[in-house]
């Protein structure tokens, strides 16, 4: 059976992701933060294993990734989902904000990315997913920390599926729009109205809808697609 890891599994887009999984038959393990009622509900429901760890730790990182291959065996698929947003003025975005955006948004999936590695290598199969954000493309007015991250991940997925394609392992990255998640939670409705105005399908996205674009890159139909980044954003111009 194919297994997967998702990092920011309890909510949100990381939620529909460990349903998806799960549906398609995948043995999945999620890691959460504090949302341990989500989590534990999720799990009742998916039958998906929580992992709780504060990914801004690399310690953390690597033992939530250790505890994943000991229930799961291995790890065929890694999803690096987790993410933390805010808005902020660039000159009020505090060194220990700036710190924590890096760690949670960039460091816990290169830290996650090189502890499955080895053993995808070794088995010459193995996908890596990064949930990446248009604002990683073009760039968010009061959101550079955000922005820098995710555009940060870009890299690291054109850069690193480059360099481990040739062991058949495979790096892709999904550059999701506007989604309804907790993430738009504090816009308003006049904020909603405009980037739905702003987005040629004229709404706004589902978690399963960029759930469902992981799911084809994990699968074997998209078996010849490495370093590439996948819109999921309703035509919104990047």
């Amino acid at each position: 059976m194919q297994t997967a890891l998702i990092t920011g599994g309890s909510r949100g887009i990381g939620a529909e992701l460990v349903r998806r999984f799960t549906a398609g038959g995948y043995m999945v393990a999620f890691v959460y933060h504090r949302s341990h009622e989500a989590a534990k509900q999720l799990a009742k429901e998916c039958g998906a294993l929580p992992i709780c760890a504060d990914l801004a730790r690399k310690e953390e990182v690597v033992r939530a990734v250790q505890e994943a291959k000991g229930q799961l065996g291995h790890i065929d698929v890694l999803i690096n989902n987790a993410a933390i947003a805010g808005f902020s003025l660039f000159t009020d975005i505090s060194d220990a904000v700036w710190e924590r955006f890096l760690a949670v948004n960039l460091s816990a999936a290169f830290y996650a990315s090189r502890s499955v590695l080895p053993d995808m290598i070794a088995r010459k199969a193995g996908t890596i997913i990064n949930i990446s954000s248009m604002w990683g493309q073009v760039g968010a007015s009061c959101e550079v920390h955000y922005s820098t991250t995710k555009a940060a991940l870009i890299g690291l997925t054109k850069a690193l599926a480059k360099e481990v394609g040739p062991s058949g392992v495979r790096v892709n990255c999904i550059a999701p729009g506007v989604i309804e998640t907790d993430m738009i939670g504090t816009l308003t409705e006049e904020d909603r109205a405009a980037l739905c105005e702003e987005t040629p399908l004229g709404r706004l996205g589902t978690p399963a809808e960029v759930a469902a674009a992981a799911f084809f890159l994990a699968s074997h139909e998209a078996g010849f697609i490495t370093g590439q980044v996948l819109g999921v954003n309703g035509g919104f111009v990047v």
